[in-house]
């Protein structure tokens, strides 16, 4: 019996192309009155998170051609606490909810920025901005909002200094990708070229990185986009609220594990976790569920695994878990 050998490349990897084409037709097949809304839904959320890829992969592209991303990296180097600081307060003003923060994520790692700022920054952006205050107000009172405003800027901190002292143990904490292949390489980075369009090479770059980085948000965050409109869909609010009604530490620490899969942006959130707390939901439990679901929803979670390395990414769980956790349990004792 002769055995025909099976050639590796005759079963090509998945890919994440393949998902986001596997969802809508999974949808169609077995519930096609749906399709619609789901693909809407999707639909929309990107084109809202578009202008921030276009702006993201902009700089980073701008910055590798014309040299001066080492030149970022460098202005962090001995200012990294006040660093640190700085991205927790600015995270409080970002408009940015856990997907669209990704974007600008991947260009301050991209450029060399330390990842003590950018944890600062990634944990307490999605949390709260200026309208989202005002609207978290409006439906759950000022104690709540104040309470949620001062939690992300704690969480930013508490985030960004932990990352600051195990960095040593994240030297590259990017995923290797593929380049852009067209063989030119970077240019020798000395001084900024800021005019880098009147050198080849440097035009070459940009070119490369904008189509690579272009493409790599691109795919990943419209998976992100589709597995947060089946989340909004199939996942009834109602049967979470069940399982989160009491005060003790255990309660608190499940809202903010049942949070992850029911994804909340800032401007939803409030008039959600309203109807929780009026099904039985402690207010503890409702800041732990609420931080929860805003810092490590699954679309976010879907994004973040694609962009950074295993270690990075479980660090970035444990923080928002531990966060979330912890300001829920401040948050009970002080209301």
């Amino acid at each position: 019996m002769v055995e025909i050998p099976v050639s590796r490349r005759a079963l090509p990897r998945p890919t994440a192309w393949w998902v986001v084409v596997a969802i809508p037709l999974a949808v169609a097949l077995f519930d096609p009155a749906a399709l619609g809304g789901v693909l809407d839904f999707a639909a929309r959320a990107l084109g809202g998170t578009l202008p921030y890829i276009l702006a993201a992969v902009l700089m980073i592209a701008g910055l590798k051609a014309t040299g001066a991303e080492r030149a970022i990296g460098a202005a962090f180097e001995g200012r990294e606490s006040r660093a640190i600081v700085l991205a927790a307060l600015m995270g409080g003003l970002a408009p940015f909810c856990s997907c669209e923060v990704i974007p600008f994520i991947a260009g301050l790692l991209a450029v060399g920025v330390p990842l003590g700022p950018v944890m600062a920054f990634w944990l307490a952006s999605p949390l709260i901005d200026p309208p989202s205050l005002a609207i978290t107000a409006g439906a759950l009172g000022w104690d709540f909002a104040i309470g949620k405003a001062v939690s992300a800027v704690a969480l930013g901190l508490f985030g960004g200094f932990a990352m600051k002292a195990l960095s040593g143990l994240f030297t590259d904490p990017l995923r290797p990708r593929q380049s852009g292949g067209c063989g030119c390489g970077a240019p020798k980075m000395g001084q900024p070229v800021w005019r880098f369009w009147e050198h080849a090479d440097r035009r070459a770059v940009f070119g490369q990185e904008l189509r690579v980085n272009g493409l790599f948000l691109l795919k990943w965050l419209t998976l992100a986009y589709l597995l947060e409109a089946l989340m909004v869909r199939y996942v009834p609010a109602g049967a979470i609220a069940g399982l989160v009604g009491g005060d003790g530490v255990f309660t608190v620490a499940l809202s903010a594990v049942l949070g992850m899969p029911a994804y909340l942006n800032s401007y939803a959130a409030p008039a959600l976790v309203d109807g929780l707390m009026a099904e039985g939901m402690s207010a503890s439990a409702a800041m732990a569920f609420m931080i929860g679901g805003a810092v490590s929803s699954i679309p976010a979670m879907a994004a973040v695994w694609s962009l950074v390395r295993p270690q990075v990414f479980a660090v970035y769980l444990g923080l928002g878990f531990t966060g979330a956790t912890l300001a829920g349990l401040v948050f009970g004792m002080i209301v």
